[in-house]
């Protein structure tokens, strides 16, 4: 199966209140590990490419190449997407002309004005390619140079500005944040978040900084319309575990253990281990 893009996917997950992951990748060890998860566990996936990433995977050609031989040489049968994750304007023309089969635009920075006319431009886009197009409004935090931030939520009304334009899913800030979640986090706000769904309607939701959110709020916020989860820095942190394992072990040192292949393989099966432990929270294992 080649490359989709979300709505289908999305809508199905709404309808059946669960979500799907994206997983960010990285590398070749990134995407292929989730995509054989994603296989074993007969769960769509969306594979996230933030533009930091994409330049240093050396292009977004290269990245949506690798992934599409990868689809075809692993025989993956269940749905996948290739989504940027957290897009410029510019970042996401460069997407589309290289095949990626959704992208984000972050127009959550620009006053809501500008966010709304270069959303309806690339809606416009989009819709001519059969790709799908997430939207944001409201900020997600996170932590940059040193600070903290702790999320900031949403405008109802501009989600609703954002959403009425035509986009396939919406990422709304909820107090959500990427990174590591500080000990003095107060938690998503759900009275936001249903506020947001009311002025939506049916569109599917998006959750960002899915990494280090309790369990019990991944599915209360499931049950009020997410459908799309983002994962990184898990990701990020329990392969650096497993590859530090790995040498202060000493295992680098033992016959061929510095080959890269033999170097990586904890790190990637954590990678594994991980993104089904995600899905399986998620509701998303058998729904391909």
């Amino acid at each position: 199966m080649g490359l989709v893009s979300v709505k289908e996917m999305l809508e199905k997950a709404r309808d059946g209140k669960y979500a799907v992951g994206q997983f960010n990748i990285n590398n070749l060890e990134w995407t292929k590990s989730i995509l054989q998860t994603a296989e074993e566990q007969r769960s769509p996936v969306i594979l996230g490419v933030s533009e930091g990433a994409g330049k240093y995977m050396t292009g977004f050609k290269t990245v949506a190449a690798m992934v599409k031989a990868m689809l075809e040489d692993l025989k993956i049968t269940v749905p996948v997407a290739l989504h940027l994750d957290h897009g410029t304007y510019e970042g996401c023309y460069k997407c589309i002309e290289a095949g990626f089969s959704s992208i984000m635009f972050d127009g959550s920075h620009f006053p809501i004005e500008e966010n709304i006319a270069k959303t309806k431009e690339l809606v416009k886009v989009c819709n001519e390619k059969g790709l799908s197009l997430e939207a944001e409004v409201g900020s997600i935090g996170g932590e940059e140079d040193g600070v903290v931030g702790m999320g900031e939520c949403a405008n109802p009304e501009e989600c609703k500005k954002i959403a009425d334009l035509g986009v396939t899913i919406l990422a709304a800030g909820i107090g959500n944040i990427h990174g590591k979640y500080p000990a003095n986090w107060p938690g998503l706000r759900f009275d936001v978040l249903e506020q947001i769904k009311k002025k939506v309607g049916n569109m599917p939701l998006v959750l960002h900084g899915g990494t280090g959110i309790p369990t019990d709020m991944i599915k209360k916020a499931i049950s009020l319309g997410v459908a799309k989860i983002n994962v990184n820095t898990e990701c990020q942190l329990v392969f650096q575990a497993a590859t530090r394992k790995y040498i202060e072990e000493g295992k680098d040192l033992v016959g061929k253990g510095f080959d890269p292949r033999k170097l990586l393989a904890p790190g990637a099966q954590a990678i594994k281990d991980i993104v089904k432990e995600k899905m399986e929270i998620f509701g998303s294992v058998g729904k391909a």
